[in-house]
């Protein structure tokens, strides 16, 4: 691992990526370990409307989630990558992003943002926002171009990679940090960082603005604003509190000159359903048969904790009309329940 005094890191197989990015030249891209704020450039420390911002983004962690413990931030810009090591740089760095993370004026381009989104809110109290999620754009892209949605089709980072019309990779060395994960989950926690640690989290963003710059050119008006209305709600899904997401930033208003089938774009809502303790299998059937029904027949996404959490509650993201159609059914399905 050739680690200069600065904590800089430039490896070779940064080049043959660098060919097909979204960082356009052969040039080698660095890759920085940061350890202190000051590493950082300051146009993120600093948002500025006069000098907006895209960049990739990703989180890496132990069980990552409002009780895991998070370990890396990467942070991917066209000339360089950061990668900001919450362990060593401690509490006092990650803070130090907590403007950047939070402004308007940083788009940040990362593939499913709610776990993520719920360890920096419950570990760091930093409300992500203003991202560009990449699983929701690609679903966005393939309704808009005549594709069938298909409920519970979420297309995953390694898919996205290997999709030609946006990146064409394979990234088989995913499937290899899986393995070392399920063999050590504490693995994102060792220092010094290892070669293969530094590889993978570079890894996880160094295509994201390639395959921002892909996407963004596709979406039309009405995508677009699915798209910021719908990253905000899953930014704040898990991260449910007593105050009901009053802390949260508000939601990108619907657009007056956007129609969808000539008829006025609805609101996007998010609603949290409360599942009586030890009933939840019941809520979602044999092998998710009852939620993938409610999803069918409502035009809505349902998520819930899982083994991670938030317990007993399922969130439902979507028009008003049809989270609410959604919420009588599992409330029926409640009853059923109870009965």
């Amino acid at each position: 691992m050739c680690l200069t005094d600065s904590q800089t890191c430039t490896f070779e197989w940064v080049v043959a990526a660098v060919m097909v990015s979204s960082y356009g030249c052969g040039e080698v891209v660095p890759v920085h370990i940061v350890t202190h704020a000051s590493q950082l450039p300051p146009e993120f420390l600093h948002p500025s409307a006069d000098k907006k911002l895209v960049i990739g983004f990703d989180c890496e962690g132990v069980d990552l989630c409002r009780n895991g413990s998070l370990c890396i931030m990467q942070l991917a810009f066209p000339d360089a990558i950061y990668l900001v090591d919450a362990i060593e740089g401690g509490r006092g760095l990650v803070e130090a992003c907590k403007p950047a993370l939070e402004s308007s004026y940083i788009t940040k381009v990362i593939h499913d943002c709610k776990r993520d989104s719920e360890a920096l809110y419950f570990q760091f109290n930093i409300k992500l926002h203003n991202v560009f999620d990449t699983q929701i754009a690609y679903s966005l892209i393939e309704e808009q171009e005549g594709g069938t949605k298909v409920p519970d089709d979420y297309i995953s980072f390694v898919g996205l990679l290997a999709d030609p019309r946006y990146c064409g990779m394979s990234y088989l060395e995913k499937e290899e940090v899986r393995v070392l994960l399920r063999q050590d989950p504490n693995f994102w926690k060792y220092r010094p960082l290892s070669e293969l640690m530094v590889r993978a989290a570079t890894d996880d963003v160094r295509f994201l603005l390639y395959i921002y710059n892909k996407m963004v050119v596709k979406m039309n008006s009405k995508s677009l604003w699915y798209l910021a209305v719908r990253g905000a709600l899953y930014c704040r899904c898990f991260c449910i509190t007593d105050n009901g997401y009053a802390d949260w930033p508000p939601l990108p208003p619907v657009p007056e000159n956007v129609v969808s089938d000539n008829k006025l774009l609805q609101e996007e809502i998010l609603s949290v359903v409360d599942v009586p303790p030890g009933k939840m299998g019941l809520v979602i059937g044999r092998k998710g048969a009852s939620i993938l029904a409610i999803k069918e027949s409502c035009n809505c996404e349902i998520f819930i904790g899982g083994a991670k959490g938030p317990p007993d509650k399922v969130f439902v993201i979507g028009p008003g009309k049809e989270v609410r159609k959604a919420e009588a059914i599992l409330r029926g399905r409640m009853m059923d329940v109870y009965y």
